[in-house]
């Protein structure tokens, strides 16, 4: 896994998309502005919310889990392109936020609320508790590098079961919580199925995850994180603080992570410590490395993964005509053995991920296209 320290950002093809130029040095005229930014994030998210009712309800449902993926890929490759930090325990922020977005929506519902404070209320407690709980883990790995830093937050994640089961009477123990959330509004009730918004609601909470993120590429918090992934010490002699980007780096991704488990939460109606264990959370560093590392579109593709290689891998096996007893053994096995040799062959292939193939490929019919226009015109 250390192919994830490397430093992908120094090329125009891993860099954020939003900071990459035009081959005359001048930004795109959209994505130049806050405007334009946010105009393109109103776009996709009005065409993806319009995709819903194209879908049937489990779709719908496998899409509200994408969603909840984005929000922590998406802080996960930022941690990782942006400052260079590893971490392999950030399934335990999003289990942070799942559970704070459990307890307060329950706490909630027994006092008798109800309406949007039931529906938002947990979503903000949730991200302020992971941020909280990311501001201490990056407080104390921000002297911490490489496998140090990484068997630090590994730590974390292998704690996670033993936690809930010690507060078993305020976290359920290895059953986990069953979570009291505010349902479609009525008047939607007639219009749209349950599971459809919910996937409304996640997919706000990853588009804001993806504007915010990308707001923070190009502002002077994002610059300092670069220079401080680039040369600790040129990046103190310039006055910036490396222990003081570290930790808001960590927060910042934590929070991003804990929005995506308290989606997850709302989603499944439940918040339990099985689903966020060591796998789960090598998933993620896997997905953003697959997806392309430091890119947001990277953070999106290893999100897909994420949900639909299992869905197809699933549906292979159904079909093929294997014993029941067989069938089991490779049920989800099967998926880590793929993901795998998938991580493999694309660091062979294509060693900033499929978003840097694309952008590669792009470059090329670009390159390809003014060739010929040249060749014509003379």
């Amino acid at each position: 896994m250390t192919t994830t320290t490397e430093r992908p950002a120094d090329t125009s093809e891993a860099r954020m998309p939003e900071q990459r130029a035009d081959a005359s040095g001048r930004r795109p005229a959209l994505l130049g502005t806050v405007r334009g930014r946010y105009a393109v994030a109103a776009i996709g998210l009005v065409l993806a919310v319009g995709a819903t009712f194209l879908l049937d309800p489990y779709r719908n449902y496998l899409l509200s889990l994408t969603a909840a993926y984005v929000c922590a890929t998406a802080g996960l490759t930022m941690l990782v392109g942006r400052t260079g930090q590893l971490s392999l325990g950030h399934a335990a922020f999003m289990a942070t936020g799942a559970y704070a977005f459990a307890l307060t929506s329950n706490g909630l519902a027994e006092a008798g609320i109800e309406g949007p404070v039931l529906l938002l209320a947990p979503f903000l407690v949730a991200v302020v508790a992971a941020t909280a709980f990311g501001t201490l883990v990056g407080a104390a790995g921000a002297r911490l590098h490489g496998p140090y830093l990484a068997g630090l937050t590994l730590a974390i994640v292998l704690a996670l079961p033993a936690v809930t089961s010690t507060f078993s009477g305020l976290l359920g123990g290895d059953q986990g919580l069953y979570v009291q959330t505010e349902r479609r509004p009525e008047v939607l009730s007639t219009v749209i199925a349950n599971e459809q918004w919910q996937a409304w609601v996640a997919l706000v909470a990853a588009a804001i995850v993806l504007v915010l993120l990308a707001q923070l590429g190009r502002s002077p918090s994002g610059i300092r994180m670069q220079a401080v992934r680039d040369d600790t010490a040129a990046a103190r002699l310039s006055g910036i603080d490396p222990f003081r980007v570290k930790v808001q780096a960590f927060a910042i991704s934590a929070g991003a992570a804990g929005l995506g488990g308290a989606v997850l939460a709302y989603v499944t109606q439940a918040a339990s410590p099985g689903a966020y264990g060591l796998a789960f959370s090598l998933f993620l560093l896997v997905a953003i490395v697959v997806g392309g590392t430091g890119t947001l579109p990277g953070a999106v593709w290893g999100a897909l993964l994420l949900v639909l290689l299992p869905e197809a891998i699933a549906a292979v096996t159904e079909t093929l005509p294997l014993p029941d007893d067989a069938v089991s053994r490779l049920d989800g096995n099967l998926a880590v053995l793929i993901f795998g040799a998938l991580l493999v062959v694309i660091m062979i292939a294509a060693p900033r991920g499929i978003q840097g193939a694309l952008v590669a490929l792009r470059g090329r019919i670009r390159s390809r296209t003014t060739r010929t226009t040249r060749t014509t015109s003379t």
